[in-house]
């Protein structure tokens, strides 16, 4: 796995975990937090898919 794969999969992390903690505790939810969850499903959704159509099967 290379660099920017882990930086890519940490922000992934990140968001996620911002998003969950949003669910768990919506009072407490920044007035962003639909925008995270926007981004955080738009972004998985475009590495998932450049993971599963990449040439490179490794």
């Amino acid at each position: 796995m290379s660099k920017r794969e882990k930086t890519i999969l940490i922000i992934l992390t990140v968001l996620n975990a911002v998003v969950l903690l949003g669910q768990i505790y919506p009072e407490g939810a920044p007035p962003f937090a639909a925008w995270v969850n926007i981004v955080f499903l738009v972004a998985s959704l475009i590495y998932f898919i450049s993971r599963f159509s990449s040439k490179d099967k490794s």
